[in-house]
């Protein structure tokens, strides 16, 4: 019989050095943004107001930030991790330019590092993604490593695990074009706190929750392409479970840091992340934020924030994220460290 289905890669169908370009092109419009704020509890006043973002200094209001990582990222799925274990984290990424209604996007990988695990029935593939628009103009990069299992039984190849940042320095952020917080209006943002009212070592807690669905997380991930089997199908993992995409939970904590940081507008790069614990439906996820670092930039009224957002689930959040061993308590789901912009 004819083979023309696609089962995935494998551990030991990735070559160092491979580039990967990823089907399937899309283009993003306004509906992108409708069910993304009808996903996640979404207020950032720049990605949602035309009239806000024109008054900053840009044409019209860019589509968030986090759409334009999901739809690169579901692009890179059927190739890099279709047949994961596990995303296992991130690093060096920075967003380049604003998308907007009406850009195409897609991606491609280069494969960075390979490392077979101890137990022989997977390995670690590292990645460096970048997403292009229509122009062929990089709109996003990032490192990402994810555990793959291995279908057959070969002789590892070396292990190469890549050196990276661990942190984007603040002079390799890039400002949007024009970008202009001098006429900033924090009644319409929603909140006054400003950059200079930040500082590093402070812990804000989001307070609010979002009790995870079923329903909404499968739209979630239909809706960015990922078609990684260990969220659709529940006879793939051993428990009968489907595990929600981590960028899921990425942009419900995103959103629900709105409460306490209204103003951090817009992401500029990501420093490095952890999906800590699995998580699955009906978990309730609350958040909390670390300010690390601040810097100024040279756009007029911006400065850059570096805050590092944890979501965990269930109960009050906890300050502490692991235990005497060095490992994540259960209650982690996310520990994510990024750079965003806010007015000074």
């Amino acid at each position: 019989m004819s083979v023309k289905t696609n089962p995935g890669r494998f551990f030991e169908d990735y070559r160092l050095g491979e580039v990967i370009a990823h089907a399937v092109p899309r283009t993003v419009t306004m509906g992108e943004r409708a069910m993304y704020h009808g996903l996640y509890p979404a207020r950032h006043a720049l990605h949602s107001s035309d009239q806000f973002a024109q008054s900053s200094g840009l044409p019209s209001s860019p589509l968030d930030d986090l759409i334009t990582f999901h739809v690169v990222f579901g692009k890179t799925v059927p190739d890099i991790s279709l047949n994961a274990v596990a995303n296992l984290g991130y690093a060096e990424g920075r967003w380049l330019r604003p998308v907007w209604p009406g850009d195409t996007l897609r991606s491609e990988s280069t494969v960075i590092g390979l490392k077979e695990n101890s137990n022989g029935k997977s390995g670690v593939v590292y990645v460096r993604t970048r997403g292009l628009n229509q122009h062929d103009e990089t709109v996003l990069e990032y490192v990402r490593w994810v555990m793959v299992r291995k279908n057959r039984t070969t002789p590892a190849p070396e292990p190469v695990v890549p050196e990276l940042k661990k942190t984007v320095a603040a002079s390799e952020l890039v400002i949007p074009e024009g970008l202009d917080f001098s006429r900033y209006d924090f009644t319409l943002a929603g909140e006054p706190h400003r950059w200079g009212d930040y500082a590093p070592g402070e812990r804000i807690d989001h307070v609010d929750g979002v009790t995870i669905e079923e329903a909404e997380h499968m739209l979630a991930t239909r809706l960015w392409q990922n078609t990684a089997k260990v969220h659709f199908d529940a006879t793939f993992r051993e428990d009968g479970r489907r595990l929600i995409y981590g960028g899921h939970v990425i942009s419900l904590a995103r959103a629900l840091s709105f409460n306490g940081l209204a103003n951090a507008q817009m992401l500029v790069a990501l420093n490095g992340g952890a999906h800590a614990n699995p998580c699955f439906a009906g978990d309730t996820v609350k958040a909390w934020s670390e300010v690390l670092d601040k810097a100024p930039t040279a756009a007029p009224g911006v400065g850059a924030i570096r805050l590092r957002l944890v979501a965990v689930k269930q109960g009050a959040p906890a300050f502490a994220l692991k235990d005497e061993d060095g490992k994540y308590r259960p209650e982690v789901l996310l520990d994510l460290d990024y750079w965003a912009l806010m007015p000074v």
